[in-house]
């Protein structure tokens, strides 16, 4: 089977992370497809109730990362599989149905790779791998290397990521007549637009730390003091410094009048570019001895689970998936014409890791 007909019959089984019954299909069938092309078996385990695909070692020197699960709801794409040209499109392929795929394939000419190699991929990742979280850890931090196949930046793996953190506010007032004593009420929406603005002030692009107000609710009827409000905030920076900074102005948020309460935190630290130095400088000399370009590398503001990986002690690397475009987007696509040397690519670099 080749490396294509495997990543369209991975996009055909739709996967989001919601639909737990649809993330157990798509890894039976990365397990059908493991079994079809290597000699050493895969299965699915269970992690924390959520169906996980393994191939490997138990405890593995050098860890592949991958997730199976994707932000679409089943029929939501367009068009399913598609293919014009050099270009693949589908749900998920390039984020990161493809990057698993070329994971598996590079194994193929590895041998006994299964003694100090796992091939694990999870199906929470697009929702903060709350449940693979301890299992990553786990992993990582017992790990030589750490290679995560999220998709490339124009062919760039990526050395540093953002970390996350989300937090939702919640502003109490009190209600009232809005016409007739509006004076008697304590309104939760213009004390909580207060706070919009600190929070917009938290910000310093020196660092590209963001702290974005996004979803908001407030309110019950137009004539009514609203009583309570509701914030969402997206916090992301590329330093756990700037986490913390902003952690605790968030936790010390507050109002004269209403009762502000916060939840929510730091979801995944940053990957900083320590933690990818030496993998990237062996891959680049892998590179150059295949006689390919410089792959170059790249920071970029998405987390994933090399966040993860990486806040254990871990070397990590990661970016080594596909090739194209689109990520959670319409256009979410693949350049067919690169899998095949990217697969060529982390085969060699495998293989230097395990001398």
């Amino acid at each position: 089977m080749s490396a294509i007909s495997a990543i369209q019959r991975l996009v055909e089984c739709e996967s989001p992370t919601e639909d737990l019954a649809a993330c157990h299909s798509v890894v039976d069938l990365a397990v059908d497809i493991a079994n079809e092309v290597l000699s050493f078996p895969a299965e699915k385990i269970i992690e924390n109730g959520r169906p996980v695909f393994w191939w490997g070692s138990k405890e593995p020197k050098i860890l592949l990362l991958c997730h199976l699960d994707t932000v679409w709801p089943k029929g939501s794409f367009k068009t399913t599989w598609q293919i014009s040209g050099d270009i693949a499109t589908g749900p998920g392929v390039f984020d990161m149905k493809a990057g698993f795929v070329q994971a598996l394939y590079s194994l193929i000419n590895l041998s006994n790779a299964q003694n100090k190699v796992a091939l694990v991929a999870t199906t929470d990742e697009e929702t903060g791998s709350l449940t693979s979280k301890d299992l990553i850890t786990r992993l990582a931090k017992a790990s030589d290397a750490v290679l995560v196949f999220e998709a490339s930046l124009d062919g760039k793996v990526k050395t540093g990521r953002k970390g996350t953190a989300m937090y939702q506010i919640t502003v109490t007032g009190k209600a009232s007549h809005a016409g007739l004593e509006p004076e008697k009420g304590i309104n939760a929406t213009t004390e909580l637009a207060k706070l919009v603005m600190q929070i917009s002030a938290f910000e310093d692009p020196k660092f590209g730390t963001t702290a974005v107000p996004t979803v908001m609710q407030s309110g019950t009827t137009t004539n009514t003091v609203p009583a309570l409000a509701k914030l969402d905030i997206d916090v992301r920076s590329f330093t756990l410094a700037e986490l913390n900074r902003i952690d605790k102005s968030i936790r010390g948020l507050k109002s004269e009048i209403a009762v502000v309460e916060v939840s929510g935190g730091i979801s995944r630290p940053p990957l900083e570019e320590s933690s990818c130095k030496e993998l990237y400088e062996k891959l680049e000399k892998v590179a150059k001895e295949l006689g390919l370009n410089p792959i170059g590398s790249a920071s970029v503001g998405g987390a994933s689970d090399g966040n993860i990986a990486a806040s254990t002690g871990a070397k990590v690397l990661d970016g080594l998936g596909a090739e194209g475009v689109g990520a959670h987007a319409p256009n979410e696509s693949i350049k067919i014409s690169t899998i095949e040397p990217k697969i060529k690519l982390t085969t060699a670099f495998i293989n230097e890791l395990l001398k």
